[in-house]
């Protein structure tokens, strides 16, 4: 099992990879939280070993707030860390797709 830390700006769309994207763009999610990263990671089987909400990525010192993403997710999986951030931006997408077709199809129903 591997174990490695997970920062926001890595798998964030908005950001190039001189910020710390590690993933394509094709790959990437806009903005993605920690809570997404976690429960993501834990639906795909990987193993959350520590959470902090409040440490910044020391690459993004010299971005604007607006792009900063505080926190960092400590992992064990079995892949390497590039396949998994990779399953794991896959998952969020996902996970944001359903939640985005759900509140579709219940403000059809309310204009009924």
């Amino acid at each position: 099992m591997r174990k490695f830390v997970v920062w926001p700006n890595e798998l964030d769309a908005r950001l190039s990879r001189k910020y710390g994207r590690a993933v394509g763009k094709s790959f990437a999610v806009d903005g993605p939280t920690i809570r997404e990263i976690i429960n993501a990671a834990e639906s795909l089987g990987m193993k959350i070993i520590e959470v902090d909400e409040n440490k910044l990525n020391p690459k993004l010192a010299g971005l604007d707030e607006e792009y900063r993403r505080r926190g960092m997710v400590r992992i064990e999986s079995k892949h390497p860390k590039g396949k998994s951030l990779k399953m794991i931006c896959q998952k969020i997408g996902e996970i944001r797709r359903t939640h985005s077709k759900g509140k579709k199809s219940k403000s059809k129903r309310r204009k009924r």
